[in-house]
């Protein structure tokens, strides 16, 4: 079946009719606007933009799985949507022009392909990768308001850097997480493994921290570099933060870093990467 303009599509959604295969997307967005990446009826989101023009173009309702659920204001470089429609019905070059014809700027379709039936966007990667940028000098840069977190006190980088090391390893980063709501009575677990994590110097007082794991639990990278830049300024020893982690006591942890500097920039999957 060929794929029409967004204009040309008259039939409400409806479900898979037969034989479905898994589609596979690769999605970049400006989480400006949006009130996260979930699903949420009434509020404008991510998930929410880009199932219903999915919906408008293939004439089916899609359910999407996604690789992480970024927060409000949060961005993506190469997220992985995931979600199932009938077979042969999908023509991914004209499905990509129609969507991102329909969402662009904001939400981009950047890669399409068909994946096995056991691939799934969350449950097979392997590691996510997060990015956060600051622009560490007196005056704001108007030009990355909406994508970097201003810093006007100067930030102490070798700190930054000696702050990365206690997160390096598996740990329980309660003290770095929003509580999950309990499941059956038994609070979910919150132990995560880092596998790197470190900041760089762009120059001109642009910071970029890049922080690599298995998974992230909610607010987890915007409360390790809120807590980092408190070492950056003076106001926590890089010593500290090992005891912060094995305390669990939210409390004891920095605020939040605001979410317009945070990107989810990668995924990695056995044999395959999405921002590659």
């Amino acid at each position: 079946m060929t794929l029409f303009d967004p204009a040309e599509v008259q039939s409400e959604p409806t479900g898979p009719a037969g034989p479905t295969e898994r589609i596979r997307l690769v999605v970049a967005y400006d989480g400006s606007g949006f009130h996260g990446f979930a699903v949420n009826e009434g509020v404008r989101t991510v998930g929410g933009t880009l199932a219903a023009a999915l919906g408008t173009v293939l004439g089916c309702e899609v359910d999407i799985t996604c690789a992480g659920r970024t927060d409000k204001g949060v961005h993506a470089r190469a997220q992985v949507v995931t979600f199932d429609v009938e077979r042969g019905l999908a023509e991914l070059p004209s499905l990509m022009r129609s969507v991102n014809k329909m969402c662009g700027p904001a939400i981009a379709v950047t890669a399409a392909d068909v994946v096995s039936d056991d691939f799934d966007a969350r449950f097979s990667a392997q590691a996510r990768r997060y990015r956060y940028k600051i622009v560490n000098r007196p005056a704001p840069d108007p030009f990355q308001a909406h994508l970097a977190w201003h810093v006007a006190e100067t930030l102490h980088l070798p700190a930054l850097q000696l702050a990365c090391d206690p997160f390096i390893g598996e740990h329980d980063f309660a003290a770095f997480c929003r509580r999950p709501k309990r499941r059956d009575s038994e609070p979910a677990s919150l132990v995560r493994k880092v596998t790197e994590a470190t900041w760089y110097d762009d120059g001109g007082g642009d910071l970029r921290f890049e922080i690599e794991a298995s998974a992230f639990c909610h607010q987890m990278v915007r409360s390790i570099v809120g807590t980092m830049v408190d070492a950056g300024r003076g106001r926590l020893h890089p010593g500290d933060i090992m005891g912060i982690i094995r305390s669990g006591d939210r409390n004891r942890a920095g605020d939040l870093a605001p979410p317009q500097g945070l990107t989810l920039w990668n995924v990695r999957y056995p044999g395959w990467s999405s921002g590659d």
